[in-house]
């Protein structure tokens, strides 16, 4: 049976996903491998443009107050990585607080996505000079197959909604496709190191908080009437729209990490 229309419309952004895909993935990879001052920089950057999209969703007709809210995360966040944390940790947050009163609508939506923001960017460094390379990689790989595994399954195999109100793409079969994918990841990484049995089961829970994280911007730019964060990567929309899956999970991964002692695993 020769492929309809239909079906060829189902991956008719597959090239350019696929390309930016690749240059955000090189970008990423050589930062994570150089670590110290570089990894930081790439994070800072990173996490200032997102606080900045998120302000331009919610009030893009005032640019000046996501511009500031975007520099004074990039002037907190570079501080806090080079100071002691336990002091300065509460200063993540100038930027959401500013941002606060800085809009006139949806303000508890900005101080919550804009404060999860930079507890994941401080995190994802934090976790990095913590336990190394091999770890940060790890999480990378989760997020990443959970979205390679949702957008192949769910346009092959399509079937019912995993949330239709919020994110009307979003099917059951992608869903689960990236924890089976997250499983295999989280049971390659326990085999080759000393985490323990208990890897793949926290590696699906990953797969989950960074399909909540895609889900909870979704919500945000439904909200919004939006389509995408902004348009800074082609097929991919705006640097939130690429990373809101890696915040979700960054955030879950420092529950586990700082805050939790799950028996079998030692970073």
């Amino acid at each position: 049976m020769m492929p309809t229309k239909t079906d060829a419309a189902k991956w008719d952004d597959l090239k350019t996903r696929t390309l930016s895909g690749i240059g955000m993935a090189v970008v990423g990879v050589a930062g994570i491998v150089a670590g110290g001052v570089w990894y930081q920089m790439l994070t800072v950057f990173v996490t200032a443009v997102m606080v900045w999209e998120v302000a331009m969703m919610i009030q893009p007709d005032r640019p000046t107050p996501g511009m500031l809210a975007a520099a004074l995360t990039a002037s907190v966040l570079s501080g806090l990585l080079a100071s002691d944390y336990h002091v300065f940790l509460p200063l993540l947050l100038i930027p959401p607080v500013f941002l606060v009163l800085s809009l006139k609508s949806e303000r508890l939506a900005g101080f919550c996505f804009a404060l999860g923001i930079l507890l994941a960017g401080w995190g994802l460094v934090h976790f990095r000079e913590t336990y190394g390379t091999v770890w940060i990689l790890w999480l990378v790989s989760i997020v990443i197959v959970t979205d390679i595994g949702g957008y192949f399954a769910g346009r092959t195999f399509g079937g019912p909604k995993f949330w239709p109100s919020v994110s009307p793409k979003k099917t059951w079969s992608g869903t689960v496709a990236g924890w089976v994918l997250s499983a295999l990841v989280g049971y390659v990484f326990a085999v080759n190191t000393d985490a323990g049995a208990a890897l793949p089961i926290i590696s699906v829970a990953l797969s989950f908080a960074g399909q909540m994280g895609d889900i909870a911007e979704s919500a945000l730019k439904r909200r919004m009437g939006v389509k995408d964060s902004s348009t800074l990567i082609p097929g991919h929309g705006g640097l939130f729209d690429r990373f809101d899956a890696l915040l979700g999970a960054s955030l879950v991964m420092l529950l586990v990490a700082m805050v939790l002692d799950v028996p079998g695993v030692a970073f």
